[in-house]
């Protein structure tokens, strides 16, 4: 051990340090844990700084023979470099004179050598891509045969000529190798170098030392794959190694294939063993390692990678429990008990098959001598040992080949744990190697050593601790790295030498020294066969009987080492071979020994154990001596009570209340979360999903093939009113009906979803819903089905249907999986995109509790939850009984498969429980205190309900053979003992049905009220209250959901060696439950209805804590028993049989009815959890008496408190649960026998109460344990049998990872096996890759998964629906009732179009009668009576905002669309069609000057190329012209010819600007105004449709400035045309002079067909209908002298419209929303470019005023839709200083000039017309509701609010206006007024005295000058506190008014 005592070890502290060391250490998660071997040595003086990241030098590797003088055992010693002379050239690669001599640098320069000698090549470690060139003597080089080298050496430099190198080591340094290591000839020159044809030196033959034998294994990195490297192969400097390539990619270049020996160091060991703790602390004084032969191990030689095989074959990924060669390859295998050989594609062995098809032969590469199998191996141990393979070859195996299971999984361990990941490769790849081989398998000693007796290894566990030994050897590494010097200096070596082949032995055997012989380790000289020999031996001769795990080294001969390791403890070798079945040969294992007979012995040796002979003679004894009596008085209390109670009127147990159907609000949110991912489908650019094409929705749902689960989905289906909903029945929906939308994936699938394929197919404007329940199941490709196809045709059948080419590819078709267990379907192949993917929320987010309800899911967490301390009684145990029992069964049978085993004890500890219920109490001792509880619980439950309902037992059977075995077996107990009529049992198979006997039939009718003679239960929750076991058979679980009146969930039986995550959270899944969340109510709850939430939990009864019992006499429980009951493993303390049936001490005694309702079942609606049994108890429900109303606040809930998540109450006034009743519920008698009422009911307790479950040990072990992060174990285990991990270099899953981590998780680290459907979809991850309408949604088991996608299919249907309809306004016109019925009709009721010389005879009606104006100011004119003070309905003030009326109506096909709309034919006029490439357009400027502004105005046009042809440019590309205008005279039919504008601000979504279907695909030019900050979101959603960009000085301005510029652009290109086309001969009036300017939400437009009946004839009928743009605007551009015409308009629709407003085919009045607009006739008169509201109504007095035509056709409407969103809502008015948070009112919109006013950020225009709207009253009181007097106002309308009228007059010469002479004003209002108002026109009107005047100005000058200017203050009186400006800041030009009254 080295030359001073500070090497020596103390050996008995060894062993402490060791186990210590590596237990603490695999519970650690530290990344730099402390040394092992640090531990073991004395001194501290000597530590070394390499931890800490200090350099060493001395990490030396030694020789790697078992040379040198040193024994194999001990470490070699170290080699000491010589100091490099002065000055030298160091460089790698180069000789120290500085030449070069790379192989590839000098292969073609001639070499001087003299006679006798050869050029060699050398490797050298830090350079190993390349050879250095040596002149070589050959008398020191060895012949073809590897002899006669003489020793010693001779060399000359090729480089820079130096002659006479006589030592290696002297020539090694010169050449600069910078070895680590003894240098040595034989080691480091590798290959003879020749020249080619070229006359260029080449690598050449391998020097064929002495003693290099080597291994012929496939070279993993392609470069070097068909030459084999000499065992003393270098592995140079720690720093950089290269990773693994993937496969199929090239050697990584940087440091070649010979060498990627692994860097793991010790730390590397420890990082994986966590770091040791003494005596709860750190001993310091054990860390440092010292300078001596151990602390140097040295490195690996050899290539960990290149001496395994190639890339990992896929197929075997981690530790799956299936056979590869079956599940990949589908070969037949044989039965019975045979050698399992599958291997890496190398070896086979024979599969020797007792019975089956013939078993197919492998060849097998292997080396050495066979080891014969010894004949009676099992007989002697009792147990076939477990062979895994390990590195290297694998000797043949002859013999008893039946007696051993070989199995390849260890060595595809080791081979992914070789394979460096991608996601490690950031570090760059020059400072990963993968771990070495030998430190592999020291590890694996080191695991095996710390593993307990009743433990069996896991591949899982392996590779983790080899990845956090791999990561912290690569951390320890980059920290080297980055501290390095620079690169021309020798690299750092690493802090600790590896361990290398010699030194492996040795430490292993020192590993496996502390662990009491449970590991042995063997070692080899030559082969493995030696040492499987030897073991062999040793376990004939008994030698092992203690041994688990039996470890085989060898590794004398060669670099590369061989392993293997045998499982030879009984336990753990019966686990692990069971575990490499598949589950069909697992079945046929078990039929074959049913068949056979072979469990005779069993059954045989069950009867020597009965104390009275044979059970079967006990139970006939027994049933002899009961003949002919009542059974017992057990009858009488259950069953006769059962059917006469009801009647008699003696109290009936209420336990059957149900809630009426209703959605919970957990389904709801997925409903909705599912809803908005089909439509982010239909939203996104890629057109997947059309759904504005769909009218309708059906479905077709595809379930497992099991009967219950059929008959339970059809029930949810029948139940939900789903079909009713969607339209696809009608009233009255028959059962066959329902069946026509459930698919059972069975024999007969195909033929039904042909004729859904064929349904899809034939309606295209239907959607179809594919929901594919239970998704996880059946994942086989439909490829493997071709090999199967004989023995089972539903395998591979989903493959087959649902991802067939017709489902993918319908346009209409959208697959929804459906699951608790997801991730099968989240591998790097899968077709379901991440943002695809629905998971259920969780409950509770930050303690809030996201959705209320009164239930409690009570799932897996909860369950595992309950196993902590601090909780009562846990809910998951395991019966130590029970496993002891069938271990030792185990032994003495050997033969048979545990299934077999573990059944037949179940059975017999079952009977043996009714035994001992029944009376034979000596059957006590032959049973569990497990089995007796549940039998004694199921027995007596109903005694204690008047109508006998009682629980049921679970009891999983999954191997259908032995269900059947189990179910005869039990039922003949049962007879034997004459307790037919107490239980039913039930054998639940998934092929058929429920068969139940008469009595209990009868029993269940009662209870639910069903008469029809016919009935049977058809699922298990109908089973509701029945006492009854179900034997529940099958491999899988198919989603059957159990009854509330579940007590015990047995899974005893479950296949624990199947250890994957699915399977196991599968059986789980069984028990998941709705527990109610409410506190139970007390006695008084009727009476006191206002007790507290916080007394209703302190005052619960005690009954709750009894999880376990259920009996019936009232004896309390002593603390004794409580304690028992709180032990996981209850069989730890003797069975009580009184507690076992005691009552429940603090019964509530409350009422039956508001005990029941205050913790009411699950609803019966259509969710997973337990349901009504019929569906009369829905109708009984309803008509039953009323519920108590729950008063239970979901806030008072304390979320984490555990008992309320074990299903317990609080305890709060009960000092001790072992105290009498009355402590905690005083209410009850403290003695005497309870009296019999319903709340002892069971099924009063089921719906507070989860079921008790009971697990194998190893599976309730592998659930209980959780790793650091609390993740429990199970969850890291590999996700399914079908898919294996992508890498074992994965991070480990993390307890705090959401839904969708987990599913990004599984995404990246999982890959489908070749047997999986999505195996061949390659795309992995990319987009293409993911189906685009394939969505997964995944929730617990059993929490309303059912119910959740039904209701999804409602409200997609309601959506689809919705979509189809659009909210229009809806509200009648106002003010009709102030016309007046003179001249004002236009009579000729028939005209098409109006007759201009009639029309121009009507006045003009002033009043606005839009609806959206009743807010507005009255326009006053002299037809208005002056007592009209009834002005219409006003509304309130408070009513201003409430939301007008709408109605809902459906889209026509004419309707206008926004952008959500993508149908087939409108995409090319989107511009969005995937065959276009998206539009390009070009940016035009177009400058006009105009005067008013005074300056120049620059528009700019954005024209898509498509679109180009309906402007002028000055050539192609160039300048814009003109926008081209047709002819008054053009008469075609296919355009339409008036440009249509639309004005539209914040609603590039929302806004109608698809008029494709409005104008019926009719040619027209259609413009969008848009403001320019928004003119990049417009494009982007409209990329087809020209746009004009206001100047940005318009950012902020409202709808009149977009209506001014509208207006005068056209009239500008007007002129521009008129010019243009008269070059061409046209007349200018010639020219089509009419706009429209329509709103962003006109919809749809109809027309009014009148049935008039004759000219004057009173009789008027007239009809609706929806017509196209198109149709309008051609009819209204046909109208004779529409040139005289300067506004045509039309109405707005009402459902409301009267006759007399239809009557009239023409009105001349306002138009609004959709006008025709001359812009000829209206050249001078112009929109105010300042104003935001009511900007139509002005302009129309204006066009009026000028002697202009306005006409609106009565006989068209106008819908409107109603949009949320934008226009002027989109104007808000804030405070400029940021911080003030208070909203600003209109009140405050102005304030006087100079003052400290809060300014305000909006324009000045928009405060003022705001302000005026609001608060006009301020400057015109005498103007209140005073419609006599209304205000003047000149030039302009603004709204002055709906108390206030007003009379427009028009300053302007020539002008039309009412006579004013009538009026007197009672207000005055001046709007920048222009110089055609005077001081003489104002003289003309008359004002009240203290009338009021309001002057608006642009600034405080212009106010001054036009007072002045109008002589105002001859007539009006000013102060100076009556100026007032709008709340700007002077930079953003405020309205300055100045208020006055008449003198």
């Amino acid at each position: 051990m080295g030359n001073s005592y500070a090497g020596q070890l103390k050996t008995t502290r060894f062993e402490e340090v060791l186990h210590n060391s590596i237990e603490a250490s695999l519970r650690s998660n530290s990344l730099v844990p402390r040394p092992i071997f640090s531990q073991l040595y004395l001194e501290a003086e000597q530590q070394l700084s390499a931890l800490e990241g200090g350099s060493r030098v001395d990490n030396e590797e030694e020789e790697e023979e078992g040379d040198g003088g040193l024994e194999q055992n001990c470490p070699p010693n170290p080699y000491q470099m010589h100091p490099l002379p002065e000055g030298c050239c160091t460089t790698d690669g180069f000789c120290q004179a500085g030449k070069d001599l790379r192989l590839v640098s000098i292969s073609s320069e001639p070499i001087d050598i003299p006679a006798g000698f050869l050029l060699v090549g050398a490797k050298s470690p830090s350079l190993p891509d390349h050879l250095l060139v040596c002149a070589v003597d050959k008398r020191f080089l060895p012949d073809d045969n590897g002899h006669n080298a003489l020793l010693g050496f001779s060399g000359n430099c090729v480089g820079c000529g130096k002659k006479g190198f006589c030592y290696f080591t002297e020539f090694s340094n010169h050449i600069n190798l910078k070895l680590t290591t003894q240098p040595k000839k034989q080691k480091h020159l590798k290959y003879y170098l020749v020249r080619n044809a070229q006359g260029a030196l080449t690598k050449g033959p391998l020097i064929c030392w002495k003693g290099s034998e080597f291994r012929s294994r496939q070279a993993s990195m392609g470069a070097c794959s068909s030459s084999l490297f000499p065992p003393l192969d270098s592995s140079g400097p720690p720093a950089p190694f290269p990773g693994e390539p993937g496969p199929g990619t090239a050697p990584s270049a940087p440091l070649g294939a010979p060498q990627a020996g692994p860097a793991s160091e010790h730390p590397a060991l420890t990082a994986a063993l966590g770091p040791a703790v003494f005596n709860g602390k750190d001993s310091p004084k054990h860390q440092p390692l010292v300078k001596n032969r151990l602390s140097a191990v040295p490195r690996p030689s050899a290539l960990g990678i290149l001496s395994n095989s190639g890339p990992p074959k896929k197929r075997h990924k981690g530790w799956s429990p299936e056979s590869p060669s079956a599940s990949d390859g589908g070969y037949p295998q044989g039965g019975g008990h045979r050698a399992k050989y599958e291997s890496a594609g190398v070896t086979c062995m024979p599969q020797v098959g007792l019975v089956g098809p013939a078993s197919v032969t492998f060849p097998v590469v292997a080396s050495g001598e066979p080891v014969s199998v010894p004949d009676n191996l099992l007989k002697i141990c009792k147990a076939k040992p477990v062979i895994f393979k390990g590195h290297g070859n694998f000797p043949y195996l002859c013999g008893n080949l039946n007696d051993v299971v070989v199995s390849p999984l260890l060595y595809t361990c080791y081979q992914n744990s070789q394979s460096i990941s991608r996601a490690y490769e950031q570090y760059g790849a020059s400072t990963i190697q993968p771990i070495s081989e030998e430190m592999q398998l020291l590890l694996t000693v080191y695991y095996l050593v710390q593993l307990a007796a009743d433990q069996v290894p896991l591949m899982e566990d392996l590779e983790q601790i080899f990845l956090r030994s791999w990561r912290e050897s690569h951390l320890t590494e980059i920290r080297q790295y980055q501290q390095a010097p620079p690169p021309p200096l020798p690299p750092v070596p690493g802090a600790v030498a590896p361990v290398t082949s010699a030194q492996l032995p040795w430490l292993a055997g020192l590993a496996a020294s502390s662990c009491n012989d449970s590991v042995h380790i063997i070692e080899c000289t030559y082969s493995l066969a030696e040492g499987l020999s030897e073991m062999f031996r040793l376990l004939i001769e008994g030698k092992l009987a203690k041994t688990n795990y039996v470890v085989i080294i060898c590794a004398c001969r060669s670099a590369a080492i061989d392993s293997c390791i045998a499982v030879t403890g009984k336990y753990q070798a019966r686990i692990l071979s069971e575990s490499l079945l598949t589950p069909a040969e697992y079945q046929k294992e078990v039929n074959y020994e049913l068949v056979t007979g072979k469990v005779d012995s069993l059954g045989a040796f069950f009867s020597t154990l009965c104390p009275e002979g044979d059970i079967d003679i006990l139970l006939d004894k027994f049933h002899q001596e009961n003949q002919g009596l009542v059974s017992s008085s057990l009858t009488a209390s259950s069953v006769t009570k059962s059917a006469s109670l009801d009647v008699s009127g003696a109290p009936a147990c209420t336990s059957y209340h149900l809630e009426p159907h209703r959605i919970r609000p957990f389904q709801l949110a997925v409903a909705q979360k599912l809803l908005s991912h089909v439509c982010s489908i239909a939203d996104s650019s890629t057109q997947n999903l059309d759904l504005g094409s769909f009218e309708k929705v059906d479905f077709l749902i595809c379930i497992p093939p099991s009967e219950v689960t059929y008959q339970q989905t059809l029930f949810h289906v029948w139940h939900s009113g789903v079909l009713l909903e969607l339209g696809l029945e009608k009233e009255h929906v028959t059962r066959q009906r329902v069946e026509q939308y459930v698919l059972k994936l069975d024999a007969e699938a195909q033929t039904k979803f042909k004729s859904f394929l064929q349904n899809s197919f034939q309606n295209p404007h239907t959607l179809f819903v594919l929901i594919h329940d239970h998704a996880h199941w059946d994942l086989v490709s439909s490829a493997v089905h071709n090999l199967y196809s004989q023995s089972d045709p539903s395998v591979g059948l989903v493959d087959r249907l649902l991802n067939c080419k017709e489902v993918k590819e319908a346009p209409n078709i959208v697959t929804l999986h459906v699951t608790s267990f997801p991730y099968a379907l989240q591998t790097q192949h899968t077709l379901v995109s991440p943002y695809n993917e629905i998971h259920w929320p969780a409950s509770y987010s930050d303690g809030v509790d996201l959705y209320p309800e009164n239930k409690k899911y009570f799932g897996l967490s909860e369950f595992i939850e309950s196993t902590l301390s601090g909780h009562s009684l846990p809910l998951l145990r395991y019966d130590s009984s029970f496993e002891a029992m069938v271990t030792a069964l185990g032994k003495r049978f050997p033969r048979l498969h545990s299934a077999v085993i573990r059944t037949f004890v179940l059975v017999q500890h079952y009977a043996a429980a009714m035994m001992a219920v029944s009376g034979l109490s000596q059957m006590k001792n032959y049973t569990s205190v497990e089995t007796l509880e549940i039998t004694q619980n199921l027995i007596n439950s109903p005694k204690q309900c008047p109508c006998g309902h009682g629980l049921m037992v679970l009891l999983r059977v999954p191997c259908s053979p032995l269900a059947a075995v189990a179910y005869e077996r039990l039922a003949h107990v049962r007879a034997r003992l004459a307790l037919e009529e107490h239980f039913e049992i039930i054998l639940g198979n998934p092929a058929s049905g429920i068969t139940i006997g008469k009595h209990f039939l009868k029993q269940l009718k009662v209870w639910q009220n069903i008469e029809d003679a016919e009935w049977r239960p058809q699922t298990y929750l109908e089973l509701e209250g029945l006492p009854c076991i179900l034997i529940f058979s099958g491999m899988d679980p198919h989603g059957e959901s159990l009854p509330r009146s579940l007590r015990y969930c047995d899974l005893r039986l479950i296949n624990s060696s199947c250890l994957v995550r699915t399977a196991l959270e599968q059986e789980l899944g069984l028990a998941a439950y709705f527990v109610s969340s409410e506190a139970p109510l007390e006695k008084g709850a009727r009476t006191e209805a206002l007790e507290s939430d916080a007394e209703k939990l302190s005052s619960t009864d005690n009954e709750d804590e009894e999880l376990v019992t259920e009996g019936s006499t009232s004896e309390k429980r002593s603390p004794v028993k409580r304690e028992r009951s709180c032990s996981h493993d209850s069989a730890s303390s003797s069975l009580s049989s009184k507690a076992s049936s005691s009552a429940p001490c603090g019964e509530s005694s409350a009422g039956p009815s508001q005990v029941e309702r205050a913790r009411s079942p699950p609803s019966c609606g259509p969710s997973e959890e337990a349901r009504a049994p019929g569906e009369r108890q829905r109708l009984r429900a309803a008509g039953g008496p009323p519920s108590v109303i729950s008063r239970h606040s979901p806030g008072l809930t304390p979320q984490p408190d555990p008992s309320l998540k074990s299903g317990q109450r609080v305890q709060v006034s009960a000092p001790s649960a072992s105290s009498s009743g009355s402590a905690s519920s005083p209410a009850l008698p403290a003695a005497g026998p309870l009296v019999l009422q319903a709340s002892q009911c069971s099924m009063t307790k089921a719906c507070r109460q989860p079921p008790v479950v009971f697990l194998p040990k190893l599976v309730y072990d592998m659930v209980t344990s959780t790793d650091g992060s609390g993740l429990p174990k199970a969850a890291s285990l590999l996700p399914s049998h079908s898919v294996m991990w992508a890498s074992s270099f994965r991070p480990l899953l993390s307890k705090t990872m959401t839904s969708t981590e987990q599913s990004l998780y599984y995404r990246q680290w999982t890959v489908p096996r070749p047997g999986h459907m999505d195996y061949g979809n390659r795309a992995e991850g990319r987009v293409d890759g993911f189906h685009p309408r394939r969505l997964l949604l995944s929730g617990p088991p059993q929490i309303g998964k059912t119910g959740a996608y039904l209701q999804f299919l409602s409200i997609l249907s309601r959506m689809l629906i919705r979509l189809t309809e659009v909210d229009v306004y809806d509200e009648e016109e106002i003010n009709i009732n102030l016309r007046e019925d003179s001249d004002w009709h236009y009579l000729q009721l028939s005209d098409p179009w109006p007759d201009l010389e009639l029309f121009k005879k009507l006045p003009f009606d002033y009043i606005i009668h839009d609806p959206k104006y009743e807010d507005a100011s009255l326009i006053c004119s002299h037809h208005q009576s002056v007592k009209s003070e009834d002005r219409g309905t006003h509304r309130k003030p408070e009513d201003l905002y409430v939301r007008r009326q709408t109605a809902r109506m459906r889209l026509s096909k004419f309707a206008a669309y926004n952008t959500y709309h993508h149908c087939e034919q409108c995409h090319q006029y989107m511009g969005f069609h995937p065959r276009y490439q998206l539009y390009e357009s070009t940016l035009h400027a177009f400058a006009f000057s105009y005067s008013m502004l005074g300056e120049e105005i620059q528009l700019h046009f954005i024209i898509p190329k498509s679109k180009e042809h309906h402007f002028v440019f000055s050539q192609p590309g160039g300048q814009l012209e003109s926008m081209r205008l047709p002819l008054v005279t053009d008469k075609s039919h296919e355009y339409i010819k008036s440009p249509t504008f639309t004005p539209t601000t914040g609603r590039h979504e929302h806004g109608l600007f698809n008029l494709y279907h409005a104008m019926d695909g009719a040619s027209h030019l259609h413009v969008l105004v848009v403001k320019e900050y928004e003119m990049a979101i417009y494009k982007k959603y409209w990329p087809n449709h020209i746009m004009l960009v206001l100047p940005s000085i318009f950012n902020s301005a409202g709808v009149g400035a977009a209506h001014f510029l509208i207006k005068e652009l056209s009239y500008h290109n007007l002129e521009l045309e008129r010019n243009r086309q008269e070059e061409l001969g046209i007349k200018p009036q010639d020219i089509w002079p009419f706009i429209v300017i329509s709103d962003d939400s006109c919809v749809m437009w109809n027309v009014v067909d009148v049935d008039s009946g004759g000219e004057r004839s009173r009789e008027f009928s007239w009809s609706e209908r929806n017509v196209s743009l198109k149709h309008i605007m051609q009819h209204i551009e046909a109208s004779p002298n529409i040139t005289h015409y300067a506004l045509i308009g039309m109405r707005k629709w009402s459902s409301k419209t009267g006759s007399h407003e239809v009557r009239e085919p023409f009105s001349r009045c306002h138009v609004h929303d959709f006008i025709v607009l001359n812009v000829d006739l209206t050249q001078n008169v112009q929109y105010n470019q300042n104003r935001f509201m009511c900007d139509d109504v002005d302009f129309n007095l204006r066009v009026h005023s000028a002697g202009l035509l306005l006409c609106r056709f009565n006989r068209f409407s106008v819908m409107k839709k109603q949009i949320s969103v934008g226009g002027h809502r989109s104007f808000h008015i804030t405070s400029k200083v940021s911080d003030s948070p208070m909203a600003v009112v209109p009140a405050q919109y102005i304030c006087a000039p100079d003052s400290k006013h809060t300014f305000l950020a909006a324009p000045a225009q928009l405060l003022l017309e705001k302000f005026l709207q609001h608060h006009s009253h301020r400057f015109f009181p005498l103007s209140l509701k005073n419609l006599g007097h209304p205000v003047l106002s000149v030039d302009c309308y603004l709204n002055l609010g709906s108390q206030i009228s007003v009379c427009y007059v028009s300053s302007r010469p020539h002008s039309l206006n009412i006579s004013c002479s009538d009026f007197v004003f009672s207000g005055l209002l001046l709007y920048l007024c222009d110089s055609f108002v005077g001081a003489s026109f104002l003289k003309k009107f008359h004002f009240l005295k203290g009338a009021t005047l309001c002057v608006i100005c642009q600034d405080r000058n212009s106010l001054r000058q036009t007072v002045v200017r109008l002589e105002l203050e001859d007539e009006w009186q000013f102060r100076l506190r009556d100026e007032f400006q709008t709340a700007n800041a002077k930079e953003d030009r405020p309205l300055f008014f100045l208020t006055g009254r008449h003198i």
